[in-house]
């Protein structure tokens, strides 16, 4: 009999929908509900809170055996805090005749002019760009995509050639968290981002990605790597994307 039942509770849980690993609710701030995430991660140790790099939402990790609803309680202890970290957030980069734009580390004067092609093209600290107002903002994203493919496709095959490797497929990346990815299959993914930063900045994020086509790990060999195939200063790279890296996701939303 008790084989009987124990089998049956087994058969009863086997049965039942395993517990949720996430749950969705709301923060509220002086200016408004903020969406909040709460997951749970199967190292974490403790809660931990976070503003995404957006400012959209709020994300709180808690242990895998934590109680969901003490992750929402956690965030709503918090509001201040979330509230002062949303108020830091830069502005979205807005393209307007006469504004400016940041390229590789330069701030250039945005300068519509009629007469010339509607390709963007850079004179000195002016970005001219031609054609109507309207779409002015998109060909502009467009030409710095078209830039950034470009740099960094030259940047891929110099440090492959260091490393002395063949040069992967270089993909752009619009994401909002990471700078840089390398899968299994080669291929490199580099936020197209990258190109309002210096040169150094961008280039140190893809000799990390080139270094992982050798090391996919970030053992010592890997940072070994890392810094003999880099032609620049690897903490200054760090440092910069640290103090700036939030304007650069704020840029074009």
């Amino acid at each position: 009999m008790k084989s009987r039942a124990r089998a049956g509770l087994n058969a009863f849980l086997s049965r039942r929908a395993p517990p949720a690993t996430q749950m969705r609710g709301t923060v509220d701030l002086p200016d408004g509900p903020l969406p909040l995430v709460v997951r749970r991660h199967p190292i974490a140790r403790r809660m931990t809170l976070r503003l995404s790099p957006d400012g959209a939402e709020a994300r709180v990790s808690i242990p895998r055996f934590a109680a969901l609803d003490d992750g929402v309680r956690f965030a709503t202890t918090r509001a201040d805090w979330l509230a002062a970290q949303r108020a830091k957030l830069p502005r979205p980069l807005v393209i307007v005749d006469g504004g400016t734009l940041p390229f590789r580390g330069r701030v250039l004067r945005v300068t519509r002019d009629a007469a010339r092609p509607r390709r963007p093209e850079v004179d000195g600290a002016v970005l001219w760009c031609g054609g109507p107002v309207e779409g002015m903002e998109g060909r502009i994203r467009r030409w710095l995509e078209e830039e950034a493919l470009r740099l960094m496709t030259a940047d891929v095959a110099d440090f492959c050639a260091l490393a002395a490797i063949p040069a992967p497929a270089v993909r752009l990346s619009r994401a909002q968290r990471r700078w840089g990815s390398c899968a299994r299959d080669g291929t490199i993914r580099l936020n197209w981002r990258l190109v309002m930063a210096e040169d150094a900045v961008r280039r140190s994020v893809a000799a990390h990605e080139v270094a992982h086509l050798v090391h996919f790990d970030h053992s010592p060999a890997f940072h070994a790597l890392h810094a003999r195939i880099f032609d620049g200063d690897l903490a200054h790279a760090n440092r910069w994307l640290s103090e700036h890296g939030r304007t650069l996701y704020a840029a074009f939303g």
